[in-house]
């Protein structure tokens, strides 16, 4: 394996982030600091507990995974679009590196990039509520997977995408609206049986109750169904990325 072709692609992603720090980390972790404020203090103060946490820190885990998915997508995506929008692709795909090198460099630095702000917004969220993690390994490993499979999806959505509108669509108009129906502001438990049922098979309900189990030890879902989500989710993005440098879609002719 080319590491000095991972290494290349991964620091010139990773320089672009911190020569707009304020747009790639800042901005987000901001947005997700409102989100403390609104729902934690006015409908927290509303709602007391779910399942005997307060709502306040029951919604830590839903807002990180709202941030991670859309900046692992967004990042990824545009990492890859660019090259193509201005024709460098060419040159990249005729260097010495295979589709796997060139993938893994992209997808780690969109991945460290979503970490970094996960973090960031987690240790933000101990300013806001009183927040014990259950299980600290299990939760850094739920947050570095999903980085990495939506950055993996990211980087097909930036090979797909022909223009800057396509490049956002996925991220605001299906991204975002299965995080918010995916159980990260309550409990499916809180639907009626028929939703509930309905619920289940929203791929990130999986993500946020299993990310949710690493803090409070209690999920809707049970823990190997989340782990098992995530790993087929990865395999299938492999498999399509696989597929694409194959056969050329969308990146030459």
């Amino acid at each position: 394996m080319n590491l000095e072709a991972v290494r290349a692609i991964y620091v010139f992603e990773m320089a672009r982030t911190f020569r707009t720090l304020l747009q790639s980390i800042v901005s987000p972790v901001l947005s997700t600091s409102l989100y403390f404020v609104v729902f934690g203090a006015a409908i927290g103060s509303r709602i007391d507990e779910v399942e005997g946490i307060s709502y306040g820190a029951f919604i830590v885990p839903g807002l990180i995974m709202l941030s991670v998915l859309v900046q692992s997508v967004s990042n990824a995506s545009f990492g890859i679009y660019f090259p193509k929008f201005i024709g460098t692709i060419y040159e990249l795909l005729s260097a010495p590196a295979s589709f796997l090198e060139i993938t893994a460099g992209y997808v780690l630095a969109a991945a460290t990039k979503s970490l970094m702000i996960g973090l960031i917004i987690l240790g933000t969220a101990f300013f806001f509520v009183d927040l014990q993690i259950a299980h600290p390994v299990w939760m850094i490993t739920f947050l570095v997977l999903t980085c990495l499979s939506f950055s993996l999806f990211g980087f097909i959505i930036g090979i797909w995408a022909q223009n800057f509108e396509q490049l956002q669509l996925v991220p605001l108009l299906v991204v975002t609206p299965l995080v918010f129906l995916g159980g990260s502001f309550y409990s499916i438990t809180m639907l009626p049986p028929v939703w509930q049922t309905v619920t289940l098979f929203n791929p990130v309900v999986y993500l946020v109750s299993g990310f949710r189990w690493s803090f409070f030890g209690m999920s809707d879902v049970a823990l190997g169904w989340s782990l098992a989500a995530i790993v087929l989710f990865t395999a299938l993005c492999i498999g399509v990325i696989w597929w694409i440098f194959r056969t050329g879609y969308r990146i030459r002719g």
